[in-house]
């Protein structure tokens, strides 16, 4: 008779250890940051709120925090996780330290946030050129997706409102570059919002919009080689009109809601004039159409050249028709600028604006679930904390990995690569980390380190 000790092999722990470097993978992020510039772009834009004789350089407690929560973490306190590791991440304030940051840069309003873009912005555009043919503007065209979202509050917070959800909390606005099928995107734009703030207000989509144009390269800031995408939110005059502005000229494709009169106009167009519409692969859809009405609701008061396509399709099982829906059909309805192309893939490149959801659902995973501060420009602070942690989590694929990796998404990245532990030895006065070669995913990080090795050093 043998004896039972479990399903799970029986270890025995103690602490004392030495020479192994917990969540080693995220050397990744190290090397994305020192390649592309970040940390002394970041340090000189925040050099004039660095004090007298002062120990930790602001730049570097604020890309701290923004690795951390790129490690997952959501609160300012998570930067323990990378003081435990000075031998990968160096000198690592303390949580105080932080603190004071925080409140510093918050009081010093729109101008630690300017300079904070203005970095941002610079390193972008370097980040693009170094990825060359995987970068999002790579046919000289990008596409920057502006949707709402909804971050619950659980305390009595500065400018924490009820939501048209009815729930509590804020309501920011965010922006995103689309790196289309083959990778991720990065953010651009995000504007804190009241609780109560309006999906469809033309003003906060302008200032969005502004933010997000500022991170685009200079050649990339107005004309129709960029793409403005939103829902039914957008779907406003003044923001149509304010897109289409002479020497503005951006391209845009916003949702529109589906008005009586646009539900007339659909009720007119002959059978004939519906064409088959395309699913997410490009290949004809069974039970959806497309179809123009620029012709037949009034639009002298909006922007000249907008059209309105429109598409019906049968609903999936369980769906919920709205009282505009068409025989049974729902109808979306959409307006553009642009003049060229099929109907059915202007409809395709409109709808695939949802991957802006997918967006937003890594960002709440990386420290946009909830304001972990109290006051507003605290939490904008914050904002762009997670901003910095996002562009981290799109440059390091877009640089370093390849094929289906470069479209891991943070909780991917973290459990395969990030988490991995190492053996650290030093020899010949360099420093190296050995990860196990039992650990399945050892060569996607040693092959991405190679890969941002290879890349030029700043400067």
């Amino acid at each position: 008779m043998t004896k039972r000790i479990g399903s799970y092999p029986r270890v025995r722990v103690e602490g004392g250890g030495r020479g192994v470097v917990s969540q080693a993978g995220a050397v990744l992020l190290v090397e994305t940051i020192r390649k592309t510039g970040l940390d002394s772009a970041i340090s000189a834009a925040l050099a004039p709120w660095r004090k007298a004789r002062a120990v930790h350089d602001p730049g570097k407690i604020l890309l701290d925090v923004a690795l951390a929560a790129a490690l997952g973490g959501d609160c300012l306190a998570d930067v323990e996780v990378l003081r435990a590791e000075p031998a990968v991440f160096g000198p690592v304030a303390s949580g105080p330290t932080v603190s004071r940051l925080v409140d510093t840069l918050a009081g010093s309003g729109k101008r630690a946030l300017t300079a904070i873009h203005t970095a941002r912005a610079e390193v972008r555009e370097k980040v693009w050129e170094l990825a060359d043919g995987n970068g999002p503007a790579v046919d000289g065209q990008v596409i920057v997706d502006i949707d709402g979202v909804l971050v619950l509050a659980h305390s009595e917070k500065q400018d924490a409102a009820a939501t048209w959800k009815k729930t509590f909390g804020h309501h920011p606005l965010v922006a995103f570059v689309d790196h289309g099928q083959a990778g991720s995107g990065e953010p651009v734009a995000a504007l804190l919002r009241p609780g109560n703030a309006g999906s469809n207000t033309a003003s906060d989509h302008i200032e969005t919009t502004r933010i997000a144009l500022a991170q685009l390269p200079k050649h990339l800031r107005r004309g129709r080689q960029t793409l403005i995408r939103t829902d039914s939110a957008g779907g406003t005059h003044a923001f149509l009109d304010w897109l289409s502005k002479p020497g503005r000229w951006l391209s845009y494709s916003v949702g529109m809601t589906i008005t009586d009169t646009i539900h007339q106009a659909v009720l007119k167009i002959p059978k004939k004039a519906w064409t088959p519409a395309y699913d997410a692969e490009g290949t004809e859809r069974p039970g959806a159409w497309v179809a123009e009405i620029t012709d037949m609701p009034d639009l002298t008061t909006w922007p000249k050249g907008m059209r309105l396509i429109v598409r019906k399709e049968r609903p999936h099982p369980g769906a919920q028709l709205r009282f505009t829906d068409l025989d049974g059909l729902r109808l979306t309805c959409f307006a553009t600028n642009t003049k060229s192309g099929q109907l059915a893939d202007l409809e395709l490149r409109h709808r695939r604006r949802a991957r802006c959801e997918d967006r937003i659902r890594n960002a709440r995973d990386t420290g946009l679930r909830n304001l972990p501060l109290h006051d507003t420009a605290q939490n904008q602070i914050w904002l762009e904390i997670v901003s910095l942690a996002l562009d981290l989590l799109a440059w390091m694929p877009m640089l370093a990995l390849t094929g289906d990796t470069r479209r891991w998404e943070p909780k991917r990245l973290r459990l395969r690569l990030f988490s991995a532990a190492a053996q650290i030895i030093t020899t010949g006065r360099r420093r190296w980390l050995r990860f196990t070669a039992r650990w399945p995913w050892t060569d996607v990080i040693t092959h991405a380190i190679q890969r941002l090795a290879a890349l030029p050093n700043p400067g």
